[in-house]
């Protein structure tokens, strides 16, 4: 279907639509992963290694999360990371719907924001080549649901434009869905791993 033949009225029902599709799909999803909240969840550490030498990453700074709403917990990998002098980050929301990520190791404090999400209290931004990307839904096509504040996909499309970064999803299996009803501002991940 090409949109130039369509309405601007049918286009905006397409748009909503796919708004719905990706609101039911969080919806259900985060439904399920708080019901099936595993602690003791690990990546293989190999896998992530694996990629990094497949894609000759050379790039020794690495972006993560703080788990936050029952997701996979980044910070076990974060620490192997720190262990293998890697420098590690964790992001930092900004206004507008933007963030940036600031140098943070395993033993320094954080702060909460206004979304209930640690945060590290450091200045100094930094620019990964590594992004490990935190979602609540995935199909195999390497697209992803978040939270619908589009924070990744404006940090991916704004650092992809200025250097390399490999971008690797984290997920529990049962996140897997048929299709995610992806738009232009979705950015799709290189890869997604899951437990």
């Amino acid at each position: 279907m090409k949109f130039q033949n369509l309405s601007k009225r049918q286009i905006k029902r397409i748009y909503l639509k796919i708004k719905v599709n990706k609101s039911e799909i969080r919806k259900k999803i985060l439904k399920v992963r708080k019901r099936n909240v595993f602690k003791d969840i690990k990546v293989n550490w190999s896998h992530i290694y694996h990629i990094l030498k497949k894609k000759k990453v050379s790039g020794r700074v690495v972006g993560g999360y703080y788990p936050y709403n029952y997701e996979v917990d980044a910070i076990k990998i974060l620490k192997q990371f720190e262990k293998k002098k890697y420098q590690i980050s964790l992001p930092k929301i900004k206004n507008e719907y933007q963030m940036d990520f600031f140098q943070w190791s395993t033993k320094d404090p954080l702060t909460v924001n206004k979304f209930g999400i640690p945060e590290p209290t450091s200045d100094k931004i930094v620019y990964p080549s590594i992004l490990l990307v935190p979602l609540v839904a995935f199909d195999k096509y390497l697209n992803r649901v978040g939270y619908g504040g589009g924070f990744y996909d404006r940090y991916i499309k704004k650092t992809k434009k200025n250097k390399k970064i490999v971008t690797i999803g984290l997920a529990f299996s049962f996140q897997e869905v048929k299709k995610i009803p992806a738009d232009k501002y979705d950015k799709k991940l290189d890869y997604i791993l899951i437990n």
